[in-house]
């Protein structure tokens, strides 16, 4: 007898056991000063892949989870079913993009130039998370456990107490907010001074980014009100596309410094510190813009096919029912 899951919102408290497992990988390691130091040109960037134990072997195991999840579904119900092959390469994409935001050059590259750092967040927040989210990997990891850990997390995860915590979370009004509140908060000068100075601040604030990101996509796309919350989750991509390149405007136009560490690591690299930081203005404003944007229109597609598919059922209940009445009635006579 096959094993039926429940839906992956039921299993919501295993992302937290896999955010807190994930908060070392997100840590980072290396020292400041000492990174600096050694980043002078791309030749020295090159160099500096972060294949450190702590970012590696959650990435790994993540990975190794999801493949052994997937195979064991497929075995069992056929290839395509329960996760579809798209759902999949989604969630290759998205942690290969992690892979590139947490392992390549990319991390030693933003503590000297802010406009990297800028394209670190992005790749976390507009790539890694929403292709995850599209993967389905909750589903998956829980069938690569084995049955009885299952089991457990869907019992916790079915509790009421939990569940109340999940479904305020998981409202689109609510997801969107948190994610709002940490973006702006985080680019604080005073927090990003106290991100560039310690090691584990900065993990916290690419955690938070991540999760907030995920929290927030997946209230979007497998939030609870599904295709009756279309038209919503189309004003919150939105107005998120609007929030976040107005902190891209300000950035982009600034002319003073926000962020004083980096007043002295820019030169090597042929620009200014203000123009590193109206460069990193410019990633959040257009390339990310351009993402929510895309997501939105992809929305409203599916809201049209949602909106074409109702008129179609209502018209075919109206059909039946309109060849139904004289069969009655002859019936009768």
């Amino acid at each position: 007898m096959r094993r039926r899951f429940v839906p992956s919102s039921r299993y919501a408290l295993a992302i937290v056991l896999v955010g807190l497992f994930a908060r070392r990988a997100l840590a980072h390691g290396g020292g400041g000063d000492e990174d600096e130091a050694q980043i002078q040109n791309y030749h020295d960037l090159w160099r500096t892949w972060a294949f450190e134990p702590g970012i590696v072997i959650p990435m790994a195991l993540s990975a190794w989870l999801y493949a052994q999840g997937l195979w064991r579904m497929w075995r069992a119900t056929g290839i395509d079913r329960g996760v579809r092959t798209w759902e999949a390469a989604c969630f290759g994409l998205g942690w290969f993009a992690l892979f590139i935001a947490l392992v390549s050059p990319l991390h030693p590259w933003g503590r000297v130039l802010f406009s990297a750092h800028m394209a670190q967040h992005e790749i976390l927040m507009l790539i890694a998370a929403p292709l995850m989210v599209l993967g389905r990997p909750m589903i998956v990891f829980l069938k690569a456990l084995p049955a009885r850990w299952a089991n457990t997390l869907a019992r916790a995860g079915n509790a009421p107490s939990w569940q109340i915590i999940w479904r305020f979370l998981t409202n689109p009004l609510v997801a969107w907010l948190l994610h709002a509140m940490v973006l702006w908060a985080w680019h604080a000068p005073v927090l990003m001074d106290a991100v560039i100075d310690n090691e584990w601040v900065h993990a916290l604030q690419h955690l938070s980014f991540f999760l907030s990101a995920l929290l927030f996509w997946w209230a979007v796309i497998h939030g609870p009100q599904r295709a009756l919350g279309y038209g919503m989750a189309i004003l919150y991509m939105f107005t998120t596309a609007l929030h976040t390149g107005l902190l891209g405007v300000l950035l982009t136009f600034g002319t003073t410094l926000w962020y004083p560490p980096y007043a002295n690591t820019t030169q090597a690299w042929g620009m200014t510190p203000v123009e590193d930081q109206q460069l990193g203005g410019l990633i959040m404003w257009i390339p990310a813009g351009v993402v929510y944007i895309v997501a939105g229109v992809a929305l409203m597609a599916g809201w049209m096919r949602e909106s074409e598919a109702r008129l179609l059922r209502r018209e075919s209940r109206a059909a039946a029912s309109a060849t139904a009445a004289p069969t009655m009635v002859e019936g009768t006579s």
